[in-house]
């Protein structure tokens, strides 16, 4: 009991996380603007480099730091396994209450750590940075601003800059999220899903110093593909049948029409054989009762799988 009081005692406050790929020229930077940004708050802070794969000596940059700072933590992974895995290697480690996530192209400002910080403590449990002056080319904001708007759309979740990556998060926000592939971009989504409760403040961005973005246009194609992973995860998962029976059943009935129609052609004109648009409607027909099996199936293995507690998210107990 002593041993558990002291170790909850003896945790940070704050912990920041950051995944980096070969960004050694901006380390130092960051690092220092980090120490003065968190020394000035009240709370212990750790700060966790998680550096994913860098091959310019970025992690001797790192250990060379790590040895004059208790409060400094690197997290080397053997190779680069995205930013997703990196964040999960991160969260798994952090000890905080509070949990600050940010990139670490000197993009992000540090100083604007207190005010998510200040915004969480208005009883938000998720906090995302919005840069409302962003400093990078059209061709990563137009992109990006087409991505904000399509998925807040379809998700109802009201946020201008889903992509920032300095975010503020409470410890139970991330001990509840599975995270995988390139789901890191939606975290708000599946918070927002899970019944968290999330909100925005402007920040500050500033334009990139060192090196090169990591990311480009070859990741929309990608990130469609996350999206509609997050869209049935969020929408359909406690529901499949309602995502593919709706599907099957639209696909039957337009081949349903067709066949009707060739019925009547075939009581006024006779053979119908030859028309292409027949097999087209048989087609459609077999497609909408295989998509509606499919369905079946997944409502089968969620009703096999089915575990009470993964139905709902309690916030408070008490008594």
């Amino acid at each position: 009991m002593k041993k558990d009081l002291a170790s909850q005692l003896s945790r940070p406050a704050i912990s920041v996380v950051i995944p980096i790929l070969n960004e050694r020229e901006s380390i130092e930077s960051l690092y220092l603007l980090l120490r003065h940004t968190l020394e000035s708050m009240r709370g212990g802070y750790e700060i966790i480099f998680v550096d994913d794969g860098s091959t310019d000596g970025t992690f001797q940059v790192l250990q060379a730091f790590q040895e004059n700072d208790p409060c400094l933590r690197v997290i080397q992974l053997r190779r680069n396994f995205g930013k997703t895995a990196a964040l999960n290697a991160g969260f798994k480690r952090a000890q905080g209450e509070m949990i600050i996530t940010m990139d670490g192209d000197l993009q992000d400002d540090p100083a604007e750590i207190p005010k998510l910080l200040a915004k969480l403590d208005e009883d938000y449990d998720l906090v995302s940075a919005w840069r409302y002056e962003r400093k990078d080319p059209l061709s990563k904001t137009l992109p990006s601003r087409i991505f904000n708007g399509v998925v807040c759309t379809l998700t109802g979740v009201k946020l201008h800059d889903l992509n920032s990556g300095l975010k503020a998060y409470r410890r139970e926000v991330i001990q509840h999220l599975k995270l995988y592939g390139e789901l890191h971009r939606f975290i708000p989504i599946l918070a927002h899903w899970q019944g968290y409760r999330i909100a925005e403040v402007r920040v500050t961005h500033h334009p990139r110093k060192y090196g090169r973005s990591k990311y480009g246009l070859k990741r929309l194609g990608g990130g469609f593909m996350d999206f509609l992973t997050v869209l049935f995860l969020t929408c359909y998962l406690r529901r499949p049948l309602h995502l593919f029976g709706t599907v099957g059943s639209l696909l039957f009935l337009f081949g349903f029409g067709i066949g009707v129609y060739h019925v009547v052609l075939w009581f006024k004109l006779g053979g119908i054989g030859f028309r292409p648009l027949l097999f087209v409607g048989i087609l459609a027909m077999i497609v909408g009762v295989q998509i509606t099996s499919i369905g079946l199936l997944g409502e089968m293995i969620r009703n096999l799988a089915y575990h009470p507690e993964e139905e709902y998210s309690i916030r408070r107990f008490l008594g």
